[in-house]
């Protein structure tokens, strides 16, 4: 036999053992209710930059309404609770990488992050809107090419922006919300793409820039976000949440951090 005709036995034969290999190979593992019952702890991904859904305490500790619904899906499943801290880019990357069990991180469920994770039913919602000082002229889409604008990449502002801004309209993405509405208040940017918390928020702290929405871009409902294998953990979460909203529980949370009853949730979108 010639030094080729060994080479090509010995290749088919490392082929036939991979193809064998990756046959046995085991689907992509599933985190259950009951494997984080037996760890004894619910590992949670969170923001730290959002308040009053994320934010932190005087002690440095994350603090806020999906800290509190964090708190009381852990009580539910009887372990820990460890807070992960995450941000608007890195949330979902630390999710599909086993970093954290969960996401309950102000996550708006829509059609391209359902591509990656799954979402719970809603457990919360806010409005994404354009806003600017009262004196720039923002009616619609068509009048944001006149300006800078501002939102922080990868969240919703920024997928609903993008979706209507026209082409040419100068977008200038930021890490994280701090630094998005930073830029709005030094100039940086002219209009942001923001929540209502947001607004609320300049509007408080820096009533002398006169910032009011110019118009809406989405409601959005927020889900826990869970990975897609994880089939048997989304229903608990689903079951959890019909819980402590017929229980009045996650109304509790709302009229804390917003001083307000839970309105009604949004229905669960089909894409």
């Amino acid at each position: 036999m010639t030094i080729l005709g060994k080479i090509t036995r010995r290749t088919a034969s490392l082929l036939l053992v991979a193809g064998l290999m990756a046959g046995m190979a085991p689907a992509a593992y599933a985190l259950t209710p009951e494997e984080i019952t037996a760890k004894g702890k619910l590992v949670v991904g969170v923001l730290t930059d959002f308040p009053p859904f994320a934010g932190i305490d005087e002690n440095q500790n994350p603090a806020g309404y999906d800290d509190d619904v964090a708190a009381l899906l852990a009580e539910k499943l009887g372990v820990e609770l460890e807070l992960v801290p995450v941000t608007g880019p890195n949330r979902i990357p630390y999710l599909l990488t086993n970093r954290v069990d969960i996401l309950i991180a102000a996550l708006g469920i829509n059609a391209e992050r359902a591509k990656q994770v799954s979402f719970s039913n809603p457990y919360s919602t806010l409005d994404i809107m354009v806003m600017a000082p009262k004196d720039r002229e923002v009616k619609g889409p068509e009048d944001l090419p006149k300006y800078t604008v501002g939102v922080t990449r990868a969240g919703s502002q920024d997928t609903f922006l993008t979706q209507v801004a026209p082409a040419g309209t100068n977008i200038m993405r930021f890490e994280d919300d701090p630094a998005s509405l930073q830029a709005l208040i030094s100039g940086q940017v002219e209009v942001t793409g923001a929540s209502s918390i947001h607004l609320a928020m300049l509007q408080r702290d820096h009533p002398e820039l006169n910032i009011e929405r110019k118009f809406l871009l989405h409601s959005q409902g927020n889900g826990i976000g869970i990975r897609m294998e994880d089939t048997e953990l989304l229903d608990y979460v689903n079951a959890f949440i019909a819980e402590i909203v017929a229980n009045g529980q996650l109304s509790e949370i709302n009229q804390t951090w917003f001083g307000s009853p839970l309105e009604e949730l949004p229905p669960m979108p089909t894409f």
